[in-house]
């Protein structure tokens, strides 16, 4: 460490003098107001005089120069005695403004608690314990102090191919430009050696800066993507346009005295409504903040991003309404119209002032536009303190839709498999992976590091009291998912299919457009989508899918504006389904103690009921069966024992093994096999009997499962289905089971999880067996039966064995 630090020193005392020079540059300049300004917007609300401010790594001195001409009083520290001896020589007269000393950033000699305010300028990448210099620094402000740091990814090319890209591409650029090269200025092989070392060159920033700083009990933690655009010089945009720097502003938490005085806090166990004021009062946005009872992460819900889409208006309404504060882990904070004026205006989603779309401007600017300054105010006041973010839309007054969800998918690795969980708890047909790290609020909020998503749901500029139900369920969902709500998810329609290679069709001309399709319509590549013509109804332009995919939006009105959207569809993604590995990896922890189940029950009193109530079916002779979830073999070991050929499958390796087991136990020669019952390898006609048993109500596509086993049949072959409306029961209770019963040994935790998975899967919010029949009758069979009194036989007492749902038989004749 010592030696590293030493090499460090040594490096940047020989850039002290050309770094000066940088400096002299930047107070000559523009930036120098620019960074001022930057500067004094963040600082706490006290008199100048007041302010005891920290810069650490002053370098030159640039910004205690700055500071102290405007009447700050500066403490300056660095580890480089040079640079300390040239930062006093450039701050000349104003040394008596500024106190200097050399000391370690990540090792401050000041009191606990004694700085409003800490700035830091190209210092972290440099740090070989970056988390324990942030560690510091967070010990030496006060509560209620800001924390201002300019950093960027500087040599991150040393570790991904693409950057190296961007960064040969700015050296042709400023060579081209006839500009100084910032890099090639200095002993940059010397440099990417110690960059080597430092371990922040290799982690993508600033996510990693606000999840450390967030852990540290900063309270809020906001990112500024676009501070390079408002403070670099052109040369400077030049020079570092691969490596864009950001500003991270952390507040660190403040007493309670002042906390209260907060907005977006309230007691533990409480919610506050009334109306947020942001950007010193310029916008006042109604908003209600849900204290939870215990304490957790905080979810921002925010509606009206768009001001012409209410069904989210309406459900975060009604969710500042619903929501209980004693049900709640963390914290809720529900803006009920981002965009308050043009919704009361009835603007629509472009706002007349500014002509600019708010969805396309985060992270907004606060010496911008209207919608400029609101999008920078939402990021610092409200995406600063969220931990996860739901953004909830619908359909413009032009825009007709499917239900679905974006999910954050261009942000670190973790924030886009969080997000991607959050979507999969929306009770919609499709989730779509966004690729874009700027523009939209969610999009932004991710590329932060906090994981978010954007509910769209419905269209035309209306809303109906469904949909917002509807979306209040999918918030609820995810929430429960989170764990900031307590209680279960409730049952899906839908579990949402992934889509990916979105096509957003934009119109070249202005005209009147007809559609062919309508959303949710499944279309082909080369399939053709609508037109456009004029007003003597020549065409102007066609619209082709060049994908097999799905339309999720279009416009729905008659008229299209040119270069603005038209259509917009995309493909299935081939990513599996992770139900099935969450149903695999539930099942395997249970085989064991179900292998103990059905050794205990091939030899009671239940194998002969099952049998009784089996042979009702059966055709004569002997037949070819295939058991479907045969689980640890039951049916199969059952049924080779009268002398049929079963073969037993299940997607769960470890049941497999198990009703290997049992059946050499049995002394019965049967097949088993590990396979998918929705995606059978078997040839069609291959089998006499389909078989199965609480099997159905496990699965993702229970029709595609039924349309497989129906193909395998022979034509007049019988399929037998025993199962149960387990959707309806709550897993989770067990308290009407007997002692002895099973569910009490698999443990509070698995049932739990079984519900969980359960919620996920559309067939449990179906009614069944009505939803069986239906289904069957679709496909190719007749001669329906169905048993609802199975049940009353074959559970006459609540022993280990009993089932407190009804089940029901279902039988079906194969059409000939």
């Amino acid at each position: 460490m010592d030696k590293l630090l030493s090499e460090i020193e040594s490096y940047w005392s020989t850039r002290a003098e050309g770094y000066s020079e940088v400096n002299h540059k930047e107070l000559n300049g523009i930036q120098k107001e620019a960074w001022l300004k930057t500067l004094k917007r963040q600082f706490p609300e006290k008199k100048k005089e007041e302010l005891k401010i920290l810069d650490i790594g002053t370098g030159p001195g640039f910004f205690p120069v700055i500071l102290a001409e405007a009447g700050y009083k500066v403490t300056a520290v660095d580890y480089t005695q040079e640079m300390l001896d040239t930062a006093k020589k450039n701050a000349g007269k104003l040394c008596e403004k500024i106190v200097f000393h050399k000391m370690d950033a990540q090792d401050l000699k000041f009191e606990d608690n004694t700085f409003d305010v800490v700035i830091s300028r190209n210092l972290t990448w440099n740090l070989k314990d970056p988390k324990g210099a942030y560690r510091e620094w967070h010990r030496v402000l006060k509560p209620g102090g800001k924390l201002l740091n300019f950093d960027a990814n500087w040599y991150g090319y040393l570790y991904d191919e693409e950057k190296r890209r961007s960064y040969e591409e700015d050296r042709k650029l400023v060579e081209n430009e006839n500009l100084d090269d910032h890099y090639l200025c200095t002993d940059i092989d010397r440099m990417e050696k110690i960059a080597l070392q430092m371990p922040l060159s290799a982690i993508e920033r600033p996510v990693w800066d606000r999840n450390i700083l967030k852990e540290m009990g900063f309270e809020s933690v906001s990112i500024d993507l676009n501070i390079w655009e408002r403070v670099w010089s052109q040369e400077e945009k030049l020079n570092y346009h691969s490596t864009p720097m950001f500003m991270i502003c952390a507040e660190k938490q403040q007493e309670d005295l002042e906390k209260a005085k907060d907005p977006l806090w309230t007691e533990p166990g409480t919610k506050k409504s009334g109306f947020l004021r942001l950007a010193g009062g310029e916008f006042a946005l109604p908003y209600t903040v849900i204290c939870g009872s215990n304490p957790g992460k905080t979810v921002l819900i925010t509606a009206s991003v768009h001001a012409g889409e209410y069904v989210g208006i309406q459900a975060a309404i009604e969710l500042a309404d619903q929501l209980k504060p004693e049900k709640m882990n963390g914290r809720v904070i529900l803006v009920k119209t981002v965009c308050r004026k043009e919704f009361e205006e009835r603007s629509g989603s472009i706002c007349p002032e500014d002509d600019k779309n708010l969805n396309r401007v985060f992270p907004g600017n606060p010496e911008g536009t209207r919608m400029d300054r609101l999008a920078y105010a939402v990021v610092e006041k409200l995406q600063s303190v969220a931990d996860y973010y739901i953004d909830l839309h619908s359909g413009d007054s032009f825009e007709e839709l499917t239900p679905y969800i974006y999910y954050a998918g261009k942000s670190v690795q973790q924030v886009r498999e969080i997000s991607q969980k959050m979507a999969q708890q929306a009770d919609v047909p499709y989730m779509v992976k966004s690729n874009v790290g700027a523009g939209g609020a969610y999009n932004y909020a991710a590329s932060c590091g906090i994981p978010s998503v954007l509910i769209e749901r419905g269209q035309m500029g209306g809303w109906t009291a469904e949909e917002v139900k509807s979306t209040g369920k999918d918030v609820q969902n995810i929430l429960c998912f989170l764990g900031v709500y307590q209680g279960l998810r409730s049952y899906s329609t839908y579990y949402p299919m992934e889509i990916e290679n979105v096509r957003y069709q934009s119109a070249t001309v202005s005209g009147l457009w007809y559609p062919a399709k309508k959303p949710g319509d499944l279309v082909k590549t080369g399939e053709y989508l609508g037109c456009t013509k004029d007003y003597e109804g020549k065409i102007l332009e066609k619209s082709y899918s060049d994908l097999n995919g799905v339309i999720l939006y279009q416009i729905g009105s008659l008229q299209v504006i040119k270069d603005g959207p038209m259509i917009t569809y995309g493909s299935f993604s081939r990513e599996e389904d992770s139900r099935k590995e969450k149903i695999t990896a539930y099942w395997t922890k249970r085989s064991d103690s179900f292998k103990e189940q059905r050794r205990a029950e091939l030899h009671s009193d239940m194998a002969d009921k099952w049998m009784r109530e089996i042979l009702k079916y059966l055709p004569e002779g002997k037949l070819r069966i295939l058991d479907v979830g045969c689980g640890a073999g039951f049916f199969t070991i059952l049924l080779s024992k009268l002398g049929h050929e079963v073969t037993g499958i299940d997607l769960t390796p470890d049941m497999i093994r198990h009703s290997r087991e049992l059946a050499e136990e049995e002394k019965v020669s049967c097949t088993f096999k590990i396979m998918d019952g929705e995606k059978l390898d078997f040839k069609s006609g291959s089998f006499d009997v389909v078989i199965s048993r609480n099997l159905t109500w496990t699965l993702p596509d229970a029709a595609g499962a039924y349309r497989e086993w129906i193909r395998v049949l022979r034509p007049g072959g019988i399929l037998l289905n025993a199962d149960a409306n387990y959707g309806a029961d709550n897993f989770t209770d067990t308290s009407g089971l007997p002692a002895d019963h099973a569910h009490h040994a698999v443990g509070d935790a698995m049932m739990q999880e079984c519900e969980e998975i359960k919620r996920q899967l559309p067939i449990s919010s179906y009614i069944r067996p009505a939803w069986d029949l239906e289904t069957l009758g679709r496909l190719e069979m007749e001669k329906f039966s169905i048993d609802l009194g199975i049940s009353s036989r074959i559970y006459q007492k609540k022993d280990e064995f009993y089932n407190p749902t009804p089940m029901f038989l279902v039988c079906g004749e194969k059409r000939s």
